[in-house]
């Protein structure tokens, strides 16, 4: 075991070597220039579009924008925000969390791409419901049918062997384990039948649970993290210090530790959020395929949010309470355990652990529907609907043994299979690239002569262009 941990290892450094970096973080910057820092100006409509109620009788779409959006943040808001950050804090130090930032102010415009891309070149499969997603608009936009089926194929293992499976339930287990001390056997069989019971319903059946459960999960979590702050807002200003500085500095953090590179510490901190937030992933577009919606740019603003609500708010707040507490620098903690002891120490109380273990169990569960419902679309484009009915079946297998594997092999695994599935993708989105900017031009073109014609507010949308 420990031979096959290192083989993992080393390729996950070679999969997450400089080159995926910069490619990541390229291709952010890249649209950002090219959409004019769409994730700055941007920003407040698209939060409006988020909130607001939108006429979507005789749209096409299996769900409502917000109901999308959710299943895409049930995904993304998970472990990545609990344990994730914990993990590349321990990796990279504080210093990472800087490195968080800048993926997810750049995966801000990643995400926005991702989302317009899955609308304009979704299709109707053959159980009458929307699919969409990079392996769509790679084959569709890019004509590669290579490259698309390759990023389905990554996105399958990704379900079964990344994000959806083994990284979520292992943390239920640990934080259930650790804080309400029930049986590890018990927690996979209530886990594994509440998947069942749930991905079985569909999109629909997912996107109403999503629907209840993260933006309430997502509130208290909020606030939960806020209060410590304010308990400790004398210890915010060094923490903050400490996290930029150390960015490009880790022997501030370490003191001279060996081995700690700043090359490490980015790594720690874009590979880390890529997992939280997605963006470049290209797993959020699936689920924004399904909306019920005219206009793709418009769902692109949705999709856009949800990085800024996973990666700028929660991580942030996570990694400050990890960082002030001094939890970071303890090498007896790690994952779920530092998260636990920070916000226990930031409370004075032993109550911060077990709500936030309340919390983490929400998410990962939530985050296992998500992805349930990407790798089963992943599986629909490569074989077809009638391959869904296996695919549901082992990943409820996977989900059932997921509890029984080590936490260093499931990052490192997870790690892989994400870089894995983020290169087709982002190849996609510099490919299309041109037209992802033509209709955001066209789209704020009409949305600014309609309301100087008539006085519309922004929310008044204009009808997405025809699309081949």
């Amino acid at each position: 075991m420990e031979r096959f941990t290192l083989i993992l290892e080393q390729i996950d450094s070679f999969v997450w070597g400089p080159p995926l970096l910069i490619l990541l973080v390229g291709t952010g910057l890249y649209l950002t220039m090219r959409l004019g820092l769409i994730q700055v100006v941007r920003l407040p409509l698209a939060l409006k579009y988020v909130f607001a109620k939108t006429q979507e009788k005789g749209m096409q779409g299996d769900v409502s924008s917000f109901a999308a959006l959710c299943i895409a943040l049930s995904a993304t808001i998970g472990t990545g925000n609990i344990v994730g950050v914990a993990t590349a804090v321990k990796a990279g130090g504080p210093g990472a969390i800087f490195w968080m930032w800048v993926a997810a102010f750049f995966g801000m415009a990643t995400k926005y791409a991702e989302g317009l891309l899955a609308v304009k070149y979704r299709v109707v499969d053959a159980n009458g419901e929307m699919s969409g997603g990079p392996m769509y608009y790679i084959e569709r936009g890019l004509n590669n049918r290579f490259l698309a089926k390759m990023f389905a194929l990554f996105g399958i293992g990704v379900a079964f062997f990344g994000i959806g499976t083994f990284a979520q339930v292992n943390a239920i287990k640990d934080a259930a384990n650790l804080t309400f001390h029930i049986p590890v056997p018990v927690i996979a069989v209530v886990l594994t039948v509440l998947v069942t019971m749930v991905t079985l319903g569909g999109v629909k059946s997912i996107s109403r649970v999503a629907s209840r459960i993260v933006p309430f999960m997502a509130l208290f979590f909020i606030l939960l993290s806020g209060l410590i702050m304010f308990l400790n807002i004398g210890q915010i200003p060094a923490a903050v210090s400490l996290i930029i500085e150390s960015a490009f500095n880790p022997q501030a953090a370490f003191g001279g530790a060996a081995g700690i590179s700043v090359i490490m510490v980015m790594r720690s901190g874009i590979a880390r959020g890529v997992f939280s937030n997605e963006s470049g992933l290209g797993s959020a577009p699936i689920a924004a395929a399904a909306a019920k919606t005219d206009s793709c740019v418009h769902q692109g603003l949705i999709a856009m949010t949800g990085t800024f609500f996973d990666s700028i708010v929660i991580c942030t707040m996570t990694g400050i309470v990890i960082v002030m507490t001094g939890c970071w620098n303890d090498p007896a903690l790690a994952g779920a355990a530092m998260t636990n002891m920070a916000f226990n120490t930031g409370l004075g109380s032993d109550i911060g652990q077990y709500l936030l273990t309340i919390a983490l169990i929400f998410f990962a569960f939530t985050t296992i529907l998500g992805w349930n419902y990407y790798g089963e679309r992943c599986t629909e484009y490569l074989f077809g609907v009638k391959a869904i009915k296996g695919y549901k079946i082992i990943y409820i297998a996977l989900v059932a043994s997921g509890s029984f594997l080590q936490l260093g092999l499931i990052w490192t695994l997870a790690d892989i299979v994400n870089g894995l599935m983020a290169i087709p993708n982002l190849i996609g989105l510099l490919g299309l690239s041109g037209v992802v900017a033509s209709e955001t031009k066209a789209y704020f073109a009409d949305l600014k002569e309609k309301q100087g014609a008539m006085g519309a507010k922004p929310e008044a949308q204009p009808a997405m262009r025809a699309t081949e």
